[in-house]
């Protein structure tokens, strides 16, 4: 079953964190990943697109994948359907990332169970958006 943190877990973690790479972001300000993540990154994070789709979005140079990414992620935000995410937990878990976030409508049991059995924070299901405002 999957157990989020409580939300004032969730706020402090926004607190903490800086840089989040959000795979699935896409370079169309129609779709929710754009909206998010640009609302994310007026808020003062650095976002990281992750998307082999597109070459820049946000005017930050996109990358193919989790592990292109140079230097350490705090929270990896995932825009992709429920059934990808088990691959982007392995992909997670080879860069040692500290939050792996699934975006409202996202979740995926087997993905949660691997990251938890490896001490990982998992939070399915919300929208990161929604959290750092109630959070603020």
């Amino acid at each position: 079953m999957i157990e989020n943190p409580s939300r004032e877990e969730m706020g402090q973690m926004l607190k903490k964190s800086k840089r989040i790479a959000v795979v699935g972001l896409s370079n169309n300000p129609e779709r929710t990943s754009y909206m998010v993540s640009k609302a994310m990154q007026d808020s003062g994070y650095e976002i990281i697109p992750v998307n082999p789709a597109v070459s820049e979005v946000l005017g930050v140079k996109a990358v193919k994948a989790l592990k292109e990414i140079e230097g350490h992620v705090d929270i990896v935000n995932v825009f992709r359907r429920s059934e990808f995410l088990p691959g982007i937990a392995k992909e997670f878990a080879e860069i040692d990332a500290d939050i792996f976030w699934a975006q409202l409508g996202v979740e995926n049991e087997e993905a949660y169970d691997y990251l938890k059995e490896k001490g990982y924070t998992v939070i399915m299901d919300r929208c990161i958006k929604v959290e750092h405002a109630l959070t603020k």
